[in-house]
């Protein structure tokens, strides 16, 4: 029986690029590690099975186990249970973390992991390592980035979830899109200052989620909870990924802990840029 944590991620930021043909946007991201994580345990069984308890129908983590069985994985079947700490459809990447933990099991027995990951998923290759990292193209272009000076992070997730491709259809609808050729320049820019290893409370200009219009048109509360993190001291709040989760980035712990202390039991606390081991 083996245990693995999963990282959930946060987007610091998302500039939005035109839509292509096959559906998918070009974007500009930084994602960064943080310390919640999902727990999945692997042990021996009669038959492959993945049990992840609140989560209906086919995950990402049972896609990846095919997958990985169809590119010849023959270890034994294996039942992996899921315990889940990463809020569903939140913008935190939990089921992406889940089937990056799966394909890192068959690292270095099955070839290609990154490109497994790009099949299954648009955020799953940059979770294979977690790492701050520069992402680009439709989530396929990865440049990992230093590990940035201490930051805290408050996150507040509104329940229930909401559906990515609802948000980018939405997106569309307002033309949120930035112009063809925007992104070089914007990912030179956060390049410029992400690789100096620097917390990102010192470019929260920078800070910029191009989907947030969409995700509060369709979840106003998610407004709400950003003001609810700016009262509670935040230094810059922001929306990670499609919603509808926020957060706040604190210098410090301490600073941090009071936050979460004020906004009672449904903030989660976490560490910035930093992965828990597994």
């Amino acid at each position: 029986m083996t245990t693995v944590e999963a990282p959930a991620k946060i987007n610091l930021c998302l500039y939005l690029g035109p839509r292509l043909e096959d559906g998918y946007h070009l974007i500009a991201s930084l994602f960064e590690p943080v310390t919640l994580s999902d727990s999945l345990t692997f042990s021996e069984a009669e038959r492959d099975e993945v049990v992840c308890p609140g989560v209906e129908g086919e995950n990402l983590a049972t896609r990846a186990l095919r997958v990985l069985r169809s590119e010849g994985w023959d270890v034994p079947p294996m039942r992996i249970e899921i315990e889940k700490r990463i809020p569903v459809a939140a913008g935190l990447g939990g089921g992406s973390a889940d089937a990056a933990a799966v394909l890192r099991q068959a690292a270095g027995e099955v070839g290609d992991i990154g490109g497994i990951a790009a099949l299954i998923g648009a955020d799953v290759p940059s979770q294979i390592d977690p790492m701050a990292c520069l992402v680009e193209g439709i989530g396929q272009k990865i440049t990992s980035l230093p590990r940035p000076a201490e930051h805290w992070v408050v996150l507040l997730a509104t329940e229930p979830g909401l559906a990515t491709p609802e948000v980018f259809e939405r997106a569309d609808r307002m033309e949120l899109s930035r112009k063809p050729g925007e992104l070089p320049g914007i990912s030179e820019r956060l390049w410029a200052v992400a690789s100096s290893g620097v917390s990102p409370l010192e470019y929260p200009g920078l800070l910029v989620n191009d989907l947030e219009p969409a995700a509060i048109s369709l979840m106003p509360r998610i407004a709400e909870a950003k003001d609810r993190l700016a009262d509670a001291g935040a230094g810059h709040v922001g929306m990670s990924g499609s919603g509808p989760t926020v957060f706040g980035l604190f210098p410090d712990r301490a600073g941090a802990e009071r936050a979460a202390r004020d906004l009672g039991p449904e903030a989660i606390l976490c560490e910035g840029g930093v992965a828990e081991p597994g």
